[in-house]
């Protein structure tokens, strides 16, 4: 098995689509390190790190029990010592920097014990790259770019490529990269410049560097644009993941290995929404700062009909009164209520069930709705009618009125037609979805369920399988956290494929 580090692992996507590739039966690739800073996506990690002690057949039954609840965590791992401390050993609560380096040199060197051939895997964090998290630091008087140290964690890849040689590296971050200037000047190019010499980048540092000198050949996993230009942006939705993420993915080969290329990713048929979510059990949404029971929440819904939004919705495109009364005729209370962390429902998936199901769980995980207040519960409900009549989901100008927010931003909205007119999007159930993010732990807005009659956001396990993490994949800590660690995640099923692609480059590098 070919080693693997992963820096910056999240609860361990990429990681996840490495270790899942297969290659004569055995596993191709071994995660022997992931080093991840926060706690929650930590402890996601450790447990999947848990989980890959074992061969899939070999799986014990005290995992799914905590699966289902009916075991804790820490008797699992009191159970199994030995493959917990393999997992400890594994998934390491570590944040990386100038100032942590002498401990992180440690634990990779451990981890690789003399291997010469191995991968290294990972993507800084992505907020200060971001648009949207760029818009947001615009607004801050006292923010400025250059003295944000998350523009410079690429400089930790750099460390490790220059200390340590792995012979290929995977690297990814969001599009908003390409566009960055924290100096004035694009980031991206500094970042190519870097990963092709990084020791040339770092020799103002204190790290130790390898000797001979390394330097790496970049390479990307998708054909030139159009004018046959070179570009590093990864269209998810193109290669068979339900979801629109475009991200920079960056392979780098060390030159001295060979002129070997790595194959590009193959283009395939869009999956849509419905083809990974429509399986799981429908649920119904919370009701906030009032009554909350199945009962409430149906009468609250059937009770639009008098409300005089309604009325004005009915007009508001062809096909919408239709759609309006069928979906008020259509809503039942769910057998599931509002869901839970675990609903004992087997699950059904159209899209790759070998990838999303497993048996063994008995039903399924991270599946619980969240609450919103009553104004919320109608934009919810009429955006997805509107959605399912018009075949898109709803800007604000086309709402009711007296379902358009009293926000002061949002008359600037409606009159710009800016990033936010679309503050509440309906996730089309015919197409692959916009791109989960971790501004999903935030609000549901974003991320309205397409059928009307269950009128609520979006679940974890629905936005974690719009990611393309199978369904034994638990997300540990409270549930805002969960929805953090899905958006912030790279897509399991993408990893996996670009992980067949860098097992070639190994088998032809001998």
């Amino acid at each position: 098995m070919i080693p693997v580090i992963d820096i910056f692992a999240g609860p361990g996507g990429l990681g996840e689509g490495f270790s899942a590739l297969g290659n004569g039966g055995v596993p191709a690739f071994k995660i022997r390190l992931s080093l991840e800073k926060d706690s929650n996506a930590h402890s996601t990690l450790r447990l999947r790190a848990f989980y890959r002690q074992f061969q899939k057949t070999d799986v014990p039954d005290d995992y799914y029990k905590v699966l289902r609840r009916e075991l804790d965590v820490a008797e699992l791992y009191t159970r199994y010592p030995s493959q917990a401390q393999a997992a400890n050993d594994e998934a390491v609560q570590f944040t990386l920097g100038e100032e942590t380096w002498t401990e992180a040199e440690g634990l990779i060197e451990k981890a690789l014990n003399g291997a010469t051939k191995w991968l290294l895997i990972g993507g800084p964090p992505c907020q200060a790259y971001s648009l949207i998290g760029r818009s947001r630091n615009k607004g801050k008087e006292e923010y400025k770019a250059q003295d944000d140290a998350r523009h410079f964690l690429y400089r930790e890849y750099l460390r490790i490529l220059g200390r340590f040689r792995p012979s290929v590296f995977v690297m990814e971050n969001v599009k908003g990269l390409l566009s960055s200037k924290p100096e004035g000047s694009l980031i991206f190019d500094t970042i190519l410049n870097d990963l092709k010499a990084p020791v040339e980048a770092l020799a103002e540092s204190q790290t130790p560097l390898a000797a001979p000198t390394v330097g790496y050949r970049l390479f990307s996993l998708v054909e030139d644009d159009a004018k046959g230009k070179r570009t590093y942006v990864v269209k998810a939705e193109l290669h068979g993941i339900p979801q629109a993420r475009h991200r920079v993915i960056i392979i780098g080969i060390r030159d001295d290995l060979g002129a070997f290329v790595p194959d590009r990713l193959s283009v395939t048929d869009s999956v849509p929404v419905k083809d990974v979510i429509f399986g799981l059990p429908r649920l119904r949404s919370g009701i906030s700062r009032s009554e909350d029971s199945s009962e409430a929440w149906l009468q609250l819904i059937k009770s639009s009909v008098n409300r005089r939004w309604f009325q004005t919705a009915k007009g508001m495109g062809p096909n919408m009164e239709q759609q309006l009364s069928s979906a008020i005729s259509q809503m039942t209370k769910p057998q599931n209520d509002r869901g839970a962390e675990f609903i004992p429902h087997p699950p059904s998936v159209s899209y790759k069930p070998e990838w999303f199901l497993d048996e063994r769980i008995l039903g399924v995980c991270n599946h619980a709705s969240r609450a919103h207040i009553e104004k919320d519960l109608y934009r919810y409900f009429y955006a997805a009618c509107y959605a399912k009549a018009q075949k898109t989901s709803p800007v604000l100008r086309d709402f009711p009125k007296d379902l358009i927010p009293n926000h002061g931003n949002v008359l600037t909205a409606i009159e710009e037609g800016n990033l936010f007119e679309d503050r509440f999007r309906v996730q089309l159930s015919t197409k692959p979805a916009t791109t989960v993010t971790s501004h999903i732990a935030k609000d549901g807005h974003y991320y309205i369920h397409p059928d009307p009659t269950q009128c609520r956001s979006l679940t974890v396990r629905e936005a974690a399988r719009l990611q393309t993490f199978p369904d034994n994949y638990l997300f540990t800590g409270p549930r805002t956290a969960q929805y953090t660690q899905v958006g912030n995640a790279v897509p399991p099923l993408l990893a996996n494929q670009i992980a067949a692609i860098v097992l070639k480059l190994f088998q032809d590098l001998g």
